[in-house]
């Protein structure tokens, strides 16, 4: 049988404000990542730009592209010429005044598989990304590619256990999510910190668990105005083992195994989803019990 190993990387990186500057940076980045071996490479979220969701500003208008666009063309290239998978998140200007946070999937051919629309946006102090993006309309998708089928969800969709599901369900063996996530640069507290990220990582990981699937998280590291990133991009097997974790101040490539035979270990003996009582959960499309 053909193996089912896969070697992914994460690129843990910081932005600056030139745009062209962060483009050629993460190209860089993804020939390292080719170089070490990586056949599937996830940029992390809006990696051609600084974290401009700080604030509600119209020129941040500027930075989006259409998508399929000129920095698609760039990834198609890429991958073409290092035959590897490329997962990248980009501001996307649909039409005029209708913008997304999405995530482009080229195949290893140079292929445009298609992207992935985020669906949970939020808007909180440091993040107000409302003001920005439209909720994704795409639904929760998947993509087969070269080496392995995958699921991406972006950010904000890691904390919702149901996005993760629907994923899963539809056939990801590997689920990615780019992230921009850090800590207010006036939140001193090294308890809370740890508090945070803990959650940050511990909520992915029962992902991972309840779904019997690996998962991916690229997070960008570095302080930008009133946010301090905190890396810690990291994979997870189908048990919520790590497998690589990076530092939370550092630029990196994250490199790690995924070997898919573990899928069918996992959810061999702890059947989650052959226990899974589906004609039960009608109400979690109801916003709250109130009755």
């Amino acid at each position: 049988m053909p193996s089912e190993k896969v070697t992914i990387a994460l690129v843990q990186s910081s932005c600056q404000s030139d745009t062209a500057a962060n483009l050629a940076r993460a190209c860089g980045k993804i020939r390292e990542a080719a170089v070490l071996g990586a056949r599937i490479i996830c940029l992390q979220e809006l990696f051609a730009t600084r974290y401009f969701c700080q604030t509600e500003d119209y020129q941040s208008f500027d930075y989006a592209e259409q998508v399929p666009g000129p920095s698609t063309q760039v990834m198609q290239e890429l991958a073409r010429e290092l035959e590897v998978v490329i997962i990248a998140s980009l501001f996307e200007r649909r039409a005029r005044g209708l913008y997304h946070n999405t995530a482009v999937v080229i195949d290893a051919d140079g292929r445009y598989l298609g992207n992935y629309r985020k669906m949970h946006i939020p808007d909180d102090p440091g993040f107000y990304e409302k003001f920005y993006f439209t909720p994704g309309d795409l639904g929760y998708k998947v993509f087969k590619t070269r080496y392995a089928t995958l699921g991406v969800l972006i950010c904000w969709d890691q904390w919702y256990p149901e996005a993760a599901r629907m994923t899963a369900l539809k056939g990801a063996e590997i689920l990615f999510y780019p992230t921009a996530i850090g800590w207010a640069t006036d939140e001193h507290s090294a308890g809370v910190r740890r508090a945070q990220r803990e959650a940050w990582i511990t909520i992915q990981r029962s992902h991972a668990i309840a779904n019997g699937v690996f998962v991916a998280a690229a997070n960008r590291v570095g302080t930008e105005d009133a946010l301090e990133f905190w890396g810690n991009s990291f994979v997870c097997d189908p048990f919520g083992q790590m497998i690589q974790e990076a530092a939370h101040q550092e630029e990196t490539i994250v490199v790690a195994e995924c070997d898919r035979s573990r899928i069918e270990f996992y959810r061999s003996h702890w059947p989650f989803l052959r226990d899974r009582r589906i004609e039960t959960y009608g109400d979690l499309q109801r916003r709250f019990l109130d009755e």
